[in-house]
């Protein structure tokens, strides 16, 4: 979770025009189909969204789901499983995705670098 919001954090800090992204689709590290035809702007704007569902964690998840607690207990009785083994596999998927949302985040914080480099190449040189 600390190289998610690491990620996220260098992104926020790095993307000042985030405008720019407007018609870049993703490229290496990120896979295209996975959010249909979305530019790196649509990106931007959905991993910024997500981070504060994250940081919030589960408490929101808690207050949605009160009303149902009755219903998803008498599932789990009858589920197959244990507890131990749910939980087991509900994290393994919570770390996928925010493996796969770091990825994305850092995949799209290079892509913006290299945007700024192509747009201003002599910045690194003086022109003596």
């Amino acid at each position: 979770m600390e190289q998610y919001f690491s990620a996220t954090q260098k992104m926020e800090q790095e993307v000042m025009f985030p405008s720019l992204l407007r018609g870049v689709f993703p490229q290496d590290g990120a896979d295209p189909a996975s959010d249909g035809s979305a530019d790196l702007y649509e990106r931007y704007q959905l991993l910024k969204a997500i981070k504060p569902v994250v940081q919030r964690g589960l408490a929101s998840v808690t207050e949605r789901s009160s009303a149902s607690d009755d219903d998803a207990d008498a599932a789990a009785d009858g589920a197959d499983g244990s507890l131990e083994q749910r939980l087991c596999h509900h994290l393994a998927g919570l770390q996928q995705i925010l493996s796969h949302l770091t990825r994305d985040t850092a995949a799209l914080t290079r892509r913006y670098s290299q945007i700024l480099e192509r747009i201003s190449p002599g910045d690194a040189q003086p022109s003596w």
